[in-house]
């Protein structure tokens, strides 16, 4: 530890963490303290991370990756083709999260490419954006059977994989769609035409929830509700709101 700071010099947190995770550790090793197991395993990983320096976005996302494959934590991937990650921009400003892989996605191993993927590219592309232009992911990186709405232990499972992403890209805002992937960033239980539309936080992120694209294909009247919520999206990012013809408007399509 330092002795002393010059003016205007920061805190060396790193350091007071490093030296403190030491004496931890060393501490659990004196019979008369034991610290609990998790917590060792904790500090041993944090004092890894130390030592190897900080990793940057690519790195961070590969590591979730490799992980998501090698996953068995829930019985989803028993029955899994491939494993859906995510895939787009890590330096997006915007993420759109989905709640899990469909049939097109478990055989591609790519999110959002059956007939809601392409809904939602054209909503992308109306914002003005391109599809590499963001990053979509999905809250479960497994395809439940006959694409039912995934249980609540398998949110437990597999959502921290999203949340490793969501830290590693640090977006501007992100786009909850539907209720499974509203409430895994919110913490609740809320109905999506509840929240729809309010912009929340998570982690200090803000957070646009809004419908399903695969809801869209059932009920086409509520794209004008999610352009709206779009628009919002666009304002909170000083971004212009095309105009007709620069973008085609998904509200307006049948």
């Amino acid at each position: 530890m330092r002795q002393g700071m010059r003016k205007g010099e920061s805190f060396p947190w790193g350091e007071l963490l490093g030296y403190l995770s030491r004496k931890l550790v060393d501490m659990a090793g004196i019979q008369q303290y034991r610290l609990p197991r998790d917590l060792c395993c904790v500090l041993d990983e944090l004092l890894k991370v130390m030592e190897r320096g900080p990793e940057d976005k690519g790195t961070i996302l590969q590591r979730v990756a490799t992980s998501a494959q090698e996953c068995k934590a829930c019985g989803l991937h028993k029955f899994r083709n491939k494993v859906v990650v995510g895939e787009g921009n890590p330096d997006a400003e915007v993420v759109f999260v989905g709640e899990a892989p469909g049939e097109e996605e478990d055989l591609q191993g790519r999110p959002f490419v059956g007939a809601a993927g392409k809904l939602l590219d054209r909503i992308i592309e109306a914002m003005g954006f391109r599809r590499e232009d963001v990053f979509i992911a999905n809250v479960l990186k497994c395809r439940p059977p006959a694409n039912r709405t995934p249980k609540p232990q398998e949110v437990e499972a597999c959502q921290h994989f999203l949340m490793e992403q969501l830290r590693a890209i640090s977006p501007k805002i992100i786009v909850s769609l539907g209720s499974v992937a509203t409430n895994a960033l919110l913490g609740s239980q809320q109905s999506i035409t509840r929240i729809r539309g309010q912009m929340t936080q998570w982690e200090g992120v803000a957070v646009m929830p809004t419908y399903h694209p695969s809801y869209l294909l059932r009920y086409p009247e509520k794209k004008k509700e999610v352009w709206e919520d779009m628009k919002k999206v666009l304002t909170f990012l000083g971004r212009p709101v095309p105009k007709r013809g620069q973008g085609s408007n998904p509200s307006e399509e049948s």
